[in-house]
């Protein structure tokens, strides 16, 4: 997997011609979810953080993006996963 936008056919959700930003989004997770199926908790962190971190230096990936990533994500995780999730949004947003 080399980025986000990859894994979503490089287009972001909220300016998909015609598609669902849900859609997506659900898309997106679930190529995250088979990319990194067998990895450990801590070498998934660690590829998410590099992969937006670059996404945001070069323009990529938009605060919006970060957004619906946490939107999608966090039903899906425990109260401590979710709040680890959106202290990394934030961090991300300030780049």
């Amino acid at each position: 997997m080399s980025d986000f936008k990859s894994n979503s056919q490089g287009t972001p959700p909220e300016k998909a011609k015609g598609g669902n930003s849900s859609n997506n989004t659900v898309e997106l997770i679930n190529a995250l979810v088979k990319a990194f199926s067998g990895k450990s908790e801590n070498e998934i962190w660690k590829s998410v953080l590099a992969q937006a971190e670059q996404g945001k230096r070069d323009g990529t990936l938009t605060n919006a993006d970060l957004d619906n990533f946490y939107t999608a994500l966090a039903p899906l995780l425990d109260g401590f996963k979710r709040q680890k999730l959106k202290s990394v949004i934030n961090k991300l947003k300030s780049i």
